[in-house]
């Protein structure tokens, strides 16, 4: 039976990813941070679902989670490792606290290098293990190569994701185990409807308030009209399984907007930005 280990599996990406691996045969060992997500889990996911209690910033944590994951191989190797936990934090840059940029960095870049570590050696970094070497898919976004403002936290971490992967890839070549990013655009999980908690009170004297009140609403639109989260599943089982897969896969419920954010001149993208948010200066 081959064998995956998913992080951040209990709502969105990481809950899609799972049901479209069970549901191709795999079993999916699946990072939570609470036991009633693991007990849900179980219950929904059946046998093929083994839940590992973890932050991925606790270092000590994820590695006893390797170890239960190593004795549970049996000698074989894991065919993939999914890095799909994450934080999504917002604010303007000027205004944000240092240690909610901190946190972060900590979850979505530092989190991916803790777990990478741990769970390498099982994708066959340790020659000892039997079987194919196994695959990283490392979970960044649309907002990994192009940047909105009020999300520049998230942004600089899905940028580093990005960069992190291209040289790891390389670093990884004399072990045969490949990395892959998976960058999604809007997809209907709860990081789109919690910006409706984010308390933009504390701004509300500074030039931000009404533009953070339009990203806001425009978040919470993205995520109305986001992928279902089978959808990036289905694209990481393409990854995880494909003889010759892509680099980088892009999966965008608006391809053309997409690639027009993309390829159009920068500066033209900052006028209409500001536009529809109201960050143009008056004339």
């Amino acid at each position: 039976m081959r064998s995956v280990v998913v992080t951040g599996t209990s709502t969105g990406i990481g809950w899609g990813a799972s049901k479209v691996l069970i549901g191709h045969g795999f079993r999916v060992f699946g990072s939570v941070r609470k036991q009633a997500d693991a007990d849900r889990l179980v219950a929904e996911f059946g046998a093929r679902f083994v839940p590992l209690l973890f932050d991925v910033s606790d270092e000590a944590a994820v590695k006893a989670a390797a170890g239960e994951v190593r004795a549970a191989l049996a000698g074989e190797t894991l065919a993939g490792l999914v890095n799909n936990a994450g934080i999504a934090i917002a604010g303007p840059f000027l205004h944000l606290p240092i240690a909610d940029f901190r946190r972060q960095m900590e979850i979505n870049v530092i989190g991916v290098v803790i777990v990478t570590q741990a769970f390498a050696p099982l994708l066959g970094a340790d020659r000892a293990l039997k079987g194919e070497r196994g695959r990283i898919v490392n979970i960044s976004s649309v907002g990994g190569q192009v940047a909105s403002p009020f999300v520049s936290p998230y942004n600089a971490s899905k940028f580093a994701v990005e960069g992190l992967s291209e040289g790891l890839r390389r670093e990884l070549l004399p072990f045969g185990i490949d990395v892959i990013v998976i960058a999604p655009g809007a997809v209907a999980t709860p990081i789109w409807s919690k910006a409706e908690e984010v308390d933009i009170t504390p701004y509300l004297n500074t030039p931000y308030a009404e533009p953070l009140k339009r990203l806001r609403a425009y978040m919470l639109a993205l995520g109305e009209s986001g992928l279902p989260p089978e959808r990036i599943g289905e694209v990481v089982l393409q990854a995880l399984t494909a003889t010759r897969p892509k680099v980088r896969y892009r999966v965008t419920p608006n391809p053309l907007r997409d690639w027009m954010a993309r390829k159009l001149p920068k500066r033209f993208i900052d006028r209409a930005v500001g536009r529809r948010l109201g960050l143009l200066p008056a004339r």
